[in-house]
């Protein structure tokens, strides 16, 4: 069952389908993973498919582009909105590529109102960071 599958309909939340996706990631790829935060409570339906886009993106980004042995992963919901945050410590940048997956994270965020950094330090990882504010 696919994690975009089991967000329809009642079924288990966002926090349990990044859980289960990290987990897979962690062990196919052996990077490994911190997570900070995980969002309590129910995560409307649109909100979790454009943080699922965007979050798989990430990480096959630290997977194919990064060599980083850690990510850390933040993904907070407040009164505010939603906030994610993906970072790693792998090989950074110095002037980011803009291709067809980050143009794909970004227009995610941008469809419901939120926006989409990514930021990079040389020799000290790229973070991504996300934000949807409550409508």
């Amino acid at each position: 069952m696919t994690e975009e599958t089991r967000m329809r309909g009642g079924s288990p939340g966002l926090a349990e389908a990044l859980e289960d996706h990290l987990d897979r990631w962690s062990r196919r790829t052996g990077v490994t993973v911190e997570t900070w935060a995980l969002p309590e409570g129910d995560v409307e339906p649109r909100v979790s498919r454009a943080v699922l886009v965007a979050f798989r993106e990430a990480l096959a980004n630290v997977e194919q582009h990064s060599r980083a042995t850690t990510v850390s992963v933040a993904v907070t919901l407040g009164a505010s909105g939603l906030r994610m945050t993906v970072s790693d410590d792998g090989i950074g940048f110095t002037a980011p590529r803009g291709g067809r997956g980050t143009a794909m994270m970004r227009a995610a965020f941008a469809e419901l109102g939120g926006s989409l950094t990514i930021g990079g330090v040389p020799g000290e990882g790229t973070t991504v960071t996300g934000v949807i504010p409550t409508r």
